[in-house]
């Protein structure tokens, strides 16, 4: 039986010192009937010459390289576009899949007639180094919890593309995957997970939940401008967020 075509998309910019390696993490798949498409923003490094190779040695890997800088979402967007896969699963050009990532999230949502899917992922220092730790996903989610937090880690999230066609990022400059996954959620009555750690996220020193005060403004973002509320719900819902995120802690960051 022939295996459905997953398009997975990433988004690169002055990538260089990750994207190889983030690249071999797709190429060691156990799943093999997959399509990586890396749309580059204008990066200034030698990120566009190491795709050009990977292109040229892997027919499955294919580049697009924007004529100026224009952001993620731009970038996940024109390669959503350019998606020909059944499926449509997303990585960041700095994290990387375990081997059996999308062969048994493809079974999982094939066997229990899954739209959306996401996983646990452990945690990693900018060298690459594990911190020992993981973050574990909920078992499952719904709009009401998704609104309160982002609950699905981008790098382990797929959809089904077939059924729910594709969907695309709002046009914002950040924490563009939640308003992502909660259009797709909309569509569906939960999403599932898959509680083993399936990817590794890349910890950077200038991420966005390394600086608290950003996190809140481009949640707000979230609630302003990619779901329409007025100023007085995203206000209560961000009141919710802060409630969600360092009181309650239902998804909570383990040992391994």
């Amino acid at each position: 039986m022939q295996q459905p075509l997953v398009s997975v998309i990433t988004p690169t910019y002055n990538a260089e010192l990750f994207i190889k390696e983030t690249i071999e993490s797709v190429r060691a798949q156990t799943y093999n009937n997959w399509e990586l498409i890396l749309v580059d923003d204008a990066s200034k490094d030698t990120t566009v010459s190491i795709l050009k190779k990977y292109t040229e040695e892997d027919i499955r890997i294919k580049f697009h390289v924007l004529e100026k800088n224009s952001g993620a979402a731009i970038a996940r967007n024109t390669a959503i576009e350019k998606a020909t896969g059944s499926y449509i699963a997303f990585l960041d050009a700095d994290d990387l899949w375990m081997p059996e990532k999308l062969s048994k999230q493809i079974a999982f949502m094939q066997k229990e007639n899954i739209q959306v899917c996401f996983a646990s992922y452990e945690l990693m220092n900018e060298v690459g180094k594990s911190l020992g730790k993981k973050v574990n996903a909920l078992p499952k989610v719904n709009f009401s919890k998704m609104l309160k937090s982002n609950y699905i880690g981008n790098l382990t999230g797929i959809y089904n593309a077939t059924t729910l066609g594709k969907v695309y990022m709002p046009n914002i400059r950040k924490r563009q995957d939640w308003a992502l996954w909660l259009t797709l959620i909309k569509k569906v009555e939960f999403a599932y997970s898959i509680s083993e750690p399936l990817a590794k996220y890349r910890v950077r020193e200038d991420s966005i939940s390394s600086n608290k005060l950003n996190l809140l403004k481009y949640n707000y973002t979230i609630y302003r401008k990619a779901l329409k509320f007025g100023a007085f719900k995203s206000s209560l819902y961000l009141i919710r967020f802060l409630i969600e995120h360092f009181f309650i802690k239902p998804q909570q960051t383990t040992q391994l």
